[in-house]
């Protein structure tokens, strides 16, 4: 009896780390003060820039969005998922990212599957200015299904401490500005699948939809830090919001102060396609809606009246005009 008998092949690693070197150093920055394969990574902590540095960190997964990329055996989009999805956790708080590190699980690793992941980690990387410094692959025999596998992913950022956005500058009369998501982001899939598959085949193209049904729920979680960055530094806002779990009320009321509430106007902007086609084909309720999905909203600022227009001009796509925030 050996290892690989057992179900775990340590030359199958050791490819795999030839094949994502390349990758990986290509997200570095001058802070990275190690090479992959060392036990730790390290990073320059030093902020010569900020008065008071805070470091912010978060912490996530994509879900059941995995079993579609089984289905599909498309691999090269769900890494962008995780880092743009932790991106946009820190960003709310006001934070930039400074280093990205993932945990990659399977039962039986096969290598070019895997670089395929950390491939889209490092794409979302370097689109965000990250650094993927370090992770994790862990192969363990019987614990996942034939070709699956899970993962998540650790971000850390910065922030100054005088810039921090916590919800305590939310006030009475604040309007609602909504950005639009690139599909179903990261949540809702686990009903998404129960509503279309096995009714569905994922390579359909349906007359909903400009392209497969799988492409249409594969498309890659959008971050919005370059969209949002300009307008924290003009200090133009009180209160960010990531669309994820929960929806837009549950997740939006997390950073407004208990005595406020929010006013949605629901009617301010169109469904889109992908969830008008799941609620109708699922016959869900709007509430039910409402409550699992981000409904084409995927970031909302949380703007002073006064500052509505400075927002706009600033930013390169329009906005929806949703909502306020009131007693």
């Amino acid at each position: 009896m050996d290892y690989k008998t057992a179900g775990v092949s340590i030359e199958a690693g050791e490819e795999l780390i030839e094949r994502i070197k390349p990758h990986v150093r290509s997200t570095f920055t001058p802070r990275v003060l190690t090479d992959i394969g060392l036990f730790g990574a390290c990073f320059d902590a030093r902020f010569p820039e900020y008065e008071h540095p805070v470091l912010v960190s978060s912490v996530d997964g994509v879900g059941t969005k995995l079993k579609i990329a089984f289905m599909m055996d498309k691999h090269d989009t769900v890494g962008q998922d995780l880092v743009n999805h932790c991106v946009n956790d820190i960003l709310v708080c006001g934070a930039s990212p400074l280093y990205f590190m993932d945990y990659f699980a399977t039962g039986a690793l096969k290598p070019h599957v895997a670089e395929q992941v950390i491939a889209g980690f490092a794409k979302a990387c370097r689109e965000n200015g990250c650094a993927l410094i370090g992770g994790e692959t862990a192969e363990m025999p019987s614990m996942y299904a034939e070709g699956e596998y899970d993962m998540s992913g650790t971000i850390v950022g910065v922030v100054e401490k005088a810039n921090m956005m916590r919800g305590d500058t939310v006030q009475k009369g604040d309007v609602l500005l909504g950005l639009a998501s690139s599909g179903l982001h990261t949540n809702g899939y686990s009903l998404a699948r129960k509503v279309l598959f096995p009714r569905f085949s994922p390579t359909d193209t349906l007359s909903d939809l400009a392209m497969p049904l799988g492409d249409a729920l594969l498309a890659v979680h959008r971050s919005y830090l370059h969209v949002v960055q300009p307008l924290l530094e003009k200090k133009l806002l009180h209160g960010l919001s990531h669309i994820t779990g929960g929806g837009i009320v549950g997740n939006t009321k997390r950073v407004v102060p208990k005595h406020l509430r929010l006013e949605i106007d629901w009617s301010a902007w169109q469904l889109p396609p992908l969830f008008a086609m799941i609620q109708r084909e699922g016959n869900i309720a709007d509430e039910e809606m409402r409550h699992v999905f981000n409904l084409g909203i995927g970031l909302i600022l949380i703007v002073p009246e006064a500052n509505v227009d400075a927002v706009s001009a600033l930013l390169p796509e329009p906005v929806v005009v949703m909502g306020r925030v009131v007693e």
